[in-house]
């Protein structure tokens, strides 16, 4: 497929495109974007690939090139910008990876205006992601008042309602795209059934995703003696999907058994600007508000540790640190950080929502509990996996065995340009 040129539609401005364009990297996430690009750049009889992405700091629609690969920055996600885009790259095939942020629904547009085919990528589930968007939070907490509201506009806080229509909106966005689409990649049961009831029409391609680089390489995680003190990491605690309550709540019969157990948030504190701002805050940020008031009522200010926002190498170090990772989330696809944990050997206990039993075999690769909001199935599944004589080396070595499999970057690189093939055969321009 060399002769051929595909378009990648991405929902941020990764760092290859930054640095090509001359701009500064922005954002930590979107590593999988980075580990994707570099399994297909380095892939035999790989397409031409230029990666899109809408960056307002772009004046004007900017392509830039590095390093055998193209990036171009359109300055606001419109049907013109993205028309003229399709005019000046003349893609064979557009890879939109993700359904859910506006500029997927407005490319999709203006490739079937163009009569351009159009692969969707399906990354998160979103119409499950807002069902369970604020499950186990007390009722109290999901309704804010007309002066939070007036604030939030100009100082945008954490409130949950506002939150909830944002994800409810970005529901719509994944309907409206997997309504016109024709043709879809995801990489588990539980996205599969979304498609079939969301896009009946489309065709679907199983695709595993490849991640961050910095998790293929050596070191990789060994148990230490930890004694009474384990470390719990947990990557995500800063909305409720993530569900850092129901560890807080599973904290005290795990510190019961290990006094000096601790907790790790990869994430920012609740927000503290001393005691005259501190009501206002705890107002507009509800949820970090009422976990702090469980870190107080459990007794646990001395058990929980928030790291900050990491960058790669500092997560993988997190991993390395942790003797066991946790992923308690109410709803999940196929989640990056779980295997990236995986991958590194680290033990993990996750709940079985989602596609995350796609992932990892409870018992084997791992320990699954059943309703993310059962703090007592939690701690026992913690629990269970401490007291192992190995302390879960062996569950560890098999999820990592398993996850280099999954995760392979040649391997998903060869199964997206044949799915690439796939798709050009069937609309006839292969």
């Amino acid at each position: 497929m060399a002769n051929v040129k595909v378009l990648w539609l991405v929902s941020i401005t990764i760092p290859a495109a930054a640095d090509a364009c001359g701009l500064q990297a922005k954002e930590i996430g979107g590593g999988w974007l980075s580990g994707a690009l570099g399994g297909m750049t380095a892939a035999p009889d790989a397409p031409a690939i230029t990666v899109a992405s809408v960056d307002a700091r772009a004046e004007t629609l900017t392509v830039c090139s590095k390093n055998g690969v193209s990036f171009a920055l359109v300055p606001t996600g419109s049907v013109e910008n993205f028309s003229a885009l399709l005019k000046k790259i003349a893609p064979d095939l557009i890879h939109i990876w993700g359904t859910e942020y506006a500029a997927a629904r407005t490319m999709q547009q203006a490739a079937q205006a163009a009569g351009i085919p159009v692969l969707v990528g399906i990354q998160g589930v979103m119409v499950d992601c807002a069902l369970h968007l604020n499950d186990g939070v007390p009722a109290r907490l999901l309704h804010s008042c007309a002066a939070q509201h007036l604030i939030d506009r100009h100082v945008p806080g954490g409130l949950l309602d506002v939150n909830q229509a944002r994800f409810d909106t970005l529901a719509q966005s994944e309907a409206a795209v997997l309504a016109n689409a024709r043709h879809v990649t995801g990489r588990t049961s539980f996205d599969r059934s979304a498609v079939q009831k969301l896009a009946p029409q489309a065709s679907y391609y199983p695709c595993n995703e490849t991640l961050r680089p910095e998790f293929y390489t050596p070191p990789v995680w060994h148990p230490r003696t930890f004694g009474e003190a384990p470390v719990l990491l947990l990557s995500q605690g800063n909305y409720p999907l993530k569900n850092l309550h129901t560890v807080l709540k599973a904290l005290p019969a795990v510190l019961a058994q290990y006094p000096g157990a601790v907790l790790r948030v990869a994430g920012w504190p609740p927000l503290d600007k001393g005691p005259l701002l501190r009501p206002v805050i705890d107002w507009m940020f509800p949820y970090q508000t009422w976990c702090k008031q469980l870190i107080r009522r459990l007794g646990l200010a001395d058990h929980v540790q928030y790291t900050g926002p990491l960058d790669a190498a500092a997560m993988r170090q997190a991993y390395l640190d942790a003797d066991l990772f946790l992923l308690p989330s109410y709803s999940e696809n196929s989640p990056n950080s779980l295997g990236e944990a995986m991958l590194l050997g680290l033990p993990c206990v996750a709940s079985a929502a989602g596609g995350i039993p796609d992932m990892l075999q409870s018992g084997v690769q791992g320990m699954l509990y059943g309703a993310a909001g059962d703090d007592a199935a939690l701690s026992a599944a913690i629990l269970q996996v401490l007291a192992l004589p190995d302390h879960g080396t062996a569950l560890g070595t098999a999820a990592q065995i398993r996850a280099r499999v999954t995760h392979d970057a040649a391997k998903n690189a060869a199964q997206m340009i044949e799915i690439y093939r796939k798709v050009l055969q069937r609309e006839g321009t292969l």
